[in-house]
């Protein structure tokens, strides 16, 4: 007996240790990942930016790399924030020590509003006078209309690479055949013919509206970026696509062939290019800056400035609560309140990138935002998405900035109340027996379906909410209420759309609401005048990691991502809760 309870205590010891040891190495390496990310980069007398999407990330705030992503790639992405990166792009243009820009872009990753606000910029960069090459191997969407701004394309000339440059696209999918055969029985209580979300699961082929309105919003999206392509190559929109139509975009001869690309290049080929460009007769002399690295030497915040612009992102789902992802509400009312308790702060931009969610969430923020604006102006600048309850928190800015390709207005509202009955009866064979003091304490039980007299009851609120949306939006678009509902029913609008019918002032960029908000301050004749913060402050290496550990998406990388994505936020416990929010994720490639 004691030889087992030595042996039983000497395990129990070294499995503590084990693990104390264990944790103390993966939070010293982790901090050594955090670490490295501190060092100051070194800028060379003369260089080359160079933009390399293997290793670069466009996010809407620049942030440390995730280190769990980190250590199961092997590789660091680093995230780059679109303003941060503007930044760098419009200090190369003027800086003497960057010759030019080598841009590497296949796996560009980012939404479509932050890759359409970099190609802004790097045709800026062009304009100054300053050179751009690219080189491709494998094409795509994203990645092609970030190349087609170049002085120089140039594309491998090796056959195997994998072409994906075919057009935008986008996929529903219902599961009311697939919920049935479980026994479950999703009621949907909606306004808007247009307003899809839920449609999913109520329906198993798509309405006529919502099947309009996606296939103006694709090819809405598809024109702006082939209509920039095209120009850039000395084309039409019409040949570009008439290319991608028959198919005739298949090996790097096609794409030379065809006038996509300027030359074909093996890799010591294009060493020898750059070198050239770099007035060098050996690659081995082209000093190389990373776009991550120019960033952090560039992007200084000029303490010394009066007058400051406060920066508040709104990305993510609009959720309920003080959770540190996404929109929360309590939280970025409490953001809100502080800024303007801040005197220094003489204009905000709210830079929004959200699909929507909790009404009750945006109710929050959209009230801090009114006190806000009673102080200083409020921009709005929108990126992927400013969609639903994204669209309700901004629509009474002073202002409003939306990219080409944003997602914007859905200006409608739904509720989903499932029914796990038949589920419970008959798959599961478990019989309830409700109990109740009144003849409607279990209407969101979610073991029965709703009765009319219930389903009118949760209409009644759909309808009160919809029209206060209504409401706020022709307040603050100095519109009819009459008017609003003509073009709002949930339905989906593209920026460039929505400027046609009065959602937005301007297509522009973060930078040119950023510029906007800076004029409006007394005094102020550049943006150099003013300091820039930005709210909320971004994750940390820790949180990420915490973060991150939550689980990721079991569907990732397969067509249900964009559906898990929209309703991840989705709590079944909440029954009967209204919502403004699209129904669905853009996942551009």
């Amino acid at each position: 007996m004691k030889d087992f309870i030595k042996m039983t205590l000497a395990t129990i010891t070294g499995l503590f240790l084990f693990g104390f040891v264990a944790t103390f190495l993966f939070v010293g390496m982790i901090g050594a990942i955090a670490a490295a990310g501190e060092t100051t980069p070194i800028m060379p007398k003369e260089a080359v930016l160079q933009i390399d999407f293997t290793n670069l990330m466009l996010t809407e705030q620049t942030s440390e790399a995730d280190p769990l992503a980190m250590l199961q790639s092997g590789t660091e992405i680093t995230p780059v924030g679109i303003y941060s990166a503007i930044n760098a792009i419009n200090a190369a243009a003027q800086d003497p020590a960057i010759r030019y820009i080598y841009m590497k872009p296949d796996g560009v990753s980012g939404g479509q509003a932050q890759i359409e606000e970099f190609r802004t910029a790097l045709k800026n960069f062009r304009d100054s006078g300053k050179a751009i090459v690219s080189y491709i191997e494998n094409p795509t969407n994203a990645g092609y209309y970030l190349a087609s701004v170049s002085d120089k394309v140039y594309m491998t000339r090796h056959d195997g690479g994998m072409n994906m440059f075919f057009g935008m696209a986008s996929q529903q999918i219902f599961l009311k055949d697939a919920l049935e055969k479980l026994g479950v029985n999703v009621q949907l209580i909606r306004h808007g013919k247009y307003k899809s979300a839920g449609e999913m699961f109520v329906r198993n082929s798509s309405s006529k509206e919502n099947l309009e309105q996606n296939e103006a919003m694709v090819n809405s999206m598809w024109e702006s970026w082939s209509t920039q392509i095209a120009q850039s190559r000395d084309l039409t929109a019409d040949e570009l696509n008439a290319m991608l139509n028959n198919l005739e975009l298949n090996f790097p001869s096609d794409f030379l062939e065809k006038g996509l690309v300027d030359e074909l290049l093996s890799r010591e080929e294009l060493q020898q290019k750059l070198a050239d460009l770099y007035v060098t007769d050996n690659y081995k002399n082209v000093k190389n800056i990373s776009l991550a690295d120019y960033a952090k030497i560039k992007d200084v915040p000029d303490v010394k400035a009066a007058s400051k612009i406060a920066v508040i992102y709104a990305e993510g789902n609009i959720v309920d609560g003080n959770e540190k992802e996404g929109v929360a509400g309590d939280r970025f009312a409490k953001i809100i309140a502080d800024v303007r308790a801040d005197k220094d702060v003489k204009a905000v931009v709210l830079r929004v990138n959200s699909p929507g969610g909790s009404v009750m969430a945006s109710e929050k923020i959209k009230a801090e935002l009114d006190l806000l604006r009673e102080k200083v102006p409020v921009i709005a600048s929108y990126g992927d998405y400013a969609a639903s309850g994204g669209y309700w928190i901004s629509a009474n800015c002073d202002y409003i900035f939306a990219n080409a390709t944003t997602l914007t207005g859905s200006i409608g509202v739904f509720s989903m109340i499932p029914d796990f009955g038949g589920t419970i009866k008959n798959k599961l064979h478990v019989t309830v027996t409700p109990v109740k003091s009144n003849d409607h304490a279990d209407m969101l039980s979610m073991i029965r379906a709703l009765t009319p007299k219930e389903e009118a009851y949760m209409q009644a609120s759909v309808e009160r909410i919809y029209t206060k949306f209504t409401s706020i939006v022709a307040e603050g678009r100095d519109m009819t209420v009459e008017d609003v509902d003509a073009i709002a029913q949930g339905r989906v609008w593209t920026g460039a759309e929505a400027l046609e019918i009065g959602l937005v002032d301007q297509i522009g960029t973060l930078e040119d609401a950023i510029e906007y908000a800076a004029m409006s301050i007394e005094g102020v004749t550049s943006v150099s005048d003013v300091q820039i913060a930005a709210y909320p402050k971004p994750l940390t290496t820790l949180e990420m990691l915490l973060e991150s550990l939550g689980g990721q998406s079991a569907f990732a990388g397969t067509p249900l991502e964009s559906i898990e994505q929209a309703f991840r936020g989705w709590d079944a416990s909440q029954a009967g809760k209204v919502y403004a929010r699209i129904p669905y994720e853009i996942i551009v490639r």
